[in-house]
């Protein structure tokens, strides 16, 4: 005991100079009380039920819940790590996100052992973790799994009156739920603490500057970390960006998304219509979604193995938007369903056993952050307006979008969310005093906090109001050079967002993937993309304002892994 205290001690004076208050910047939130040095991260045995080798070390990074209180609520982030293979030429910690919101990088030590990821693994720690809100690190729930990974469900692309007033009443059961569940602690899942726990592990990992890769929403967050804390980069990889301008946060780069997806969906479509003398799906893509409608059709009258229903199987060919990899796959397994042969489709479609908890956790994080994020149209007339004139030309994806983002119309107030966590925490205690409940003093301990939390939420909700996102911008030499990658066709995050990052964070390169359109690019399938990547994190070395590499090859039929040469 004694040696630990003093082991954290001097660890604490080691560290006080890597973890200061972030740089001013013109559209930053208010400023806050500095953060509180961490301690530096103890190393050992990973948890089972993390799933990870035993190669792989994890440890805890604590954290303010609250960075305007830093001596308040903490919270610990769950945190993994492999050490650089070759250790005298070791360079630091390369720190990873794949994006999400609501996604964990928890095995991303693994990735080391990838043949287009050793060289950068011989020089580089590779540190993933579990952001605020996910897995064990302080994780948000908002349903019950089982009933949120209920099936089947159904799916419509220009839906009826009846079902947009079923999918309204479930957005605001599911806020409500994520109210009651995380009382006054939910406003604090967002962007900007997401940057600050990012600079916190930084400093807790020792690391004097920070070397980082984000995958999708990580570019945005490692955005909103660039602009806080200029001085702490070291390298950045933003790969597949968000758009970052305040007015597109989110509401409107959803929309974007939808425009996209249908493109994307067409290429599929096109594809599959190329390859008829295999799929028997048709000659031309109008051809080809008449197949995928009929499928649509005889599973909503008939779920597949009882458990896929056209929700599901719309969740299973969105993935050909994101990964051209999965375009023989997807159109294997809707030939095989149509000409007799489900098992592909049930391979494919089928929610994954056991995995309920999971994705209702990874869900009520994306929520959470993206409701707290920004403002969000409050009357559903607008989202009504807004999506049918989008479904008009992109039906693929609009109104499942809209779906997945309608709780942020019924988003509790901070004062709200903090209400109802104390109505939770009251309903607990009373339970405890008539006998109901468990008899533990969390109950009590729970309503003490939750009352204080009430308090001190309806104070700060009088003198900041709501939400709004960071304007994303370095001044000239402020930053350290960053490499940003872009495929030019990305649904996921479209490439008009690369191009105002870019202007947005001076001195940055962008890697266009010419005519491509895989979401996570970086040390994949394109030899000209991985050499960019490489020779920036290994040299430090940019290739220029702008460069463009041919796209990857297109894949053919059969084995995924294939391409046409």
């Amino acid at each position: 005991m004694r040696a630990l205290a003093l082991y954290g001690t001097i660890g604490s004076l080691v560290l006080t100079a890597l973890a200061t208050a972030p740089a001013d910047s013109a559209g930053r939130p208010s400023a806050a009380p500095p953060a509180p040095v961490p301690h530096p991260v103890v190393f050992g045995k990973c948890a089972p039920v993390e799933k990870l080798p035993a190669s792989v070390e994890c440890g805890k990074v604590s954290v303010p819940l609250d960075y305007a209180r830093p001596d308040g609520k903490k919270i610990d982030l769950t945190v993994s790590r492999i050490r650089a293979t070759a250790p005298k030429e070791r360079q630091g910690a390369l720190i990873f996100n794949p994006g999400g919101p609501g996604a964990t990088s928890m095995d991303f030590p693994l990735y080391g052992a990838l043949a287009k990821w050793r060289k950068t693994a011989r020089v580089y720690d590779f540190v993933g973790y579990a952001p605020r809100g996910v897995g064990r690190s302080a994780p948000l729930s908002c349903q019950n799994p089982a009933e949120f990974a209920k099936t089947p469900t159904d799916s419509q692309r220009h839906p009826t009156e009846a079902f947009k007033r079923k999918k309204v009443a479930q957005a605001k059961a599911y806020a409500r739920g994520c109210a009651r569940n995380a009382g006054a602690d939910l406003p604090f899942y967002n962007s900007v603490n997401n940057a600050r726990d990012l600079d916190m592990i930084r400093a807790a990992l020792g690391e004097k500057k920070l070397t980082f890769m984000g995958a999708s929403y990580g570019t945005y967050f490692g955005a909103v970390y660039a602009t806080l804390f200029p001085g702490h980069v070291r390298r950045m990889v933003f790969d597949s960006v968000v758009n970052p301008d305040p007015s597109q946060i989110w509401y409107t780069n959803n929309l974007d998304q939808n425009i996209a997806f249908e493109r994307r969906w067409g290429s599929w479509l096109k594809w599959v219509a190329k390859h008829h003398a295999r799929y028997r799906l048709g000659t031309t893509p109008k051809a080809v979604q008449r197949s995928y409608d009929k499928a649509v059709k005889r599973i909503r009258r008939a779920p597949v193995n009882g458990k896929i229903g056209p929700a599901q199987l719309q969740a299973a060919y969105l993935k050909t938007g994101y990964n051209d990899a999965y375009w023989p796959l997807r159109a294997e397994a809707l030939s095989g369903y149509l000409h007799g042969n489900p098992k592909p489709l049930i391979a494919q479609a089928l929610p994954k056993p056991g995995g309920a908890q999971e994705e209702e956790n990874s869900n009520a994080v994306y929520t959470a952050v993206e409701c707290n994020d920004a403002p969000w149209p409050r009357d559903w007339r607008t989202w009504d307006r807004d999506n049918t004139r989008v479904a008009q030309v992109a039906p693929f994806e609009t109104w499942d979008n809209a779906w997945m983002n309608l709780p942020c119309a019924f988003w509790p107030e901070r004062s709200e969310s903090a209400a109802a966590g104390l109505d939770h925490a009251i309903n607990r205690a009373t339970d405890d005093i008539l006998g109901y409940g468990a008899g533990s003093d969390d109950a009590g301990d729970g309503l003490v906090n939750a009352t204080s939390q009430a308090a001190a939420t309806g104070l700060d909700d009088t003198l900041h109001g709501g939400p709004s996102p960071l304007d994303i911008q370095t001044a000239p030499g402020a930053l350290p050079p960053v490499l940003l990658l872009a495929a030019e066709l990305d649904a996921a995050t479209p490439y008009p967002g690369a191009l105002n990052l870019q202007r947005r964070l001076h001195g940055s390169s962008l890697v266009t993937e010419k005519g491509a359109g895989t979401h996570g690019i970086a040390l994949s399938d394109n030899a000209c993309v991985n050499k960019y990547t490489e020779a920036y994190l290994l040299g430090g070395k940019v290739p220029g304002h702008r460069v463009y590499c041919a796209p990857r090859k297109e894949p053919l039929p059969g084995d995924p892994a294939k391409r046409k040469k």
